[in-house]
């Protein structure tokens, strides 16, 4: 793959920076309650005791939750899923638009993740990079269509194109039809949605148009 381009690196930086903050002693509970992603209404009387502070949305939220992660193994697949896709999209795109594609993917999933969990009334914050990771797969398949992939689990081949669709299917699945597991499914649904109107914006194929249109 070669050196890995500047904003992705950044990106690694940046989360493995903010892991390390939140894991130390009077930082995590500050980061937690300013910075994740809390759904609005929020109520557990608990909380305030526990964090020293009461939790609620604030708009800056939606872009500052992208950078923390809930344990190494979160990071971990975050940060293999952004090096793996992320470097070729740089690369390809360039580093402004590629950094203006993955930071309105964080917010756009952000969005989504924050109305569901305000209307499902979601007694819990949203911490992650996975939304712009999903944006970032999503451009990948988009850019890079006919490359073969080989997936980890179950270890077969097969298309860009095709493993966005599955992923797609399968957090629409998982978010609809399952609790959840304590993971951000529609977080996710709404990277890929965020990433798929972004293209369409650069392409000229939505009413509002750009100031260049690119043919990607």
């Amino acid at each position: 793959m070669g050196p890995l381009p500047p904003v992705t690196r950044a990106l690694l930086i940046i989360c493995v920076l903010v892991f390390v903050l939140q894991n130390m002693a009077g930082a995590e509970d500050w980061l937690l309650i300013h910075m994740a992603l809390w759904p609005t209404l929020f109520n557990d009387a608990n909380l305030p005791v526990a964090l020293g502070g009461y939790p609620e949305f604030r708009p800056w939220q939606l872009l500052t939750y992208g950078f923390m992660h809930g344990s190494p193994s979160h990071l971990l697949f975050n940060g293999f899923a952004l090096w793996m896709f992320g470097g070729s999209l740089e690369k390809f795109w360039g580093a402004r638009p590629y950094l203006t594609y993955v930071l309105v993917a964080i917010v756009g999933a952000g969005m989504v993740q924050w109305l569901v969990g305000t209307l499902g009334g979601q007694p819990y914050p949203t911490v992650g990079i996975s939304g712009g990771v999903f944006g970032v797969l999503l451009g990948f398949g988009m850019m890079f269509p006919n490359r073969q992939l080989m997936l980890l689990i179950p270890p077969i081949p097969m298309k860009a194109r095709t493993l966005v669709v599955v992923y797609a299917l399968f957090e629409l699945y998982m978010g609809v039809f399952t609790s959840g597991g304590g993971v951000a499914h529609f977080a996710h649904l709404g990277g890929l949605a965020t990433g798929w109107l972004m293209i369409l914006y650069w392409r000229g194929s939505l009413p509002f148009k750009p100031k260049r249109i690119l043919r990607y």
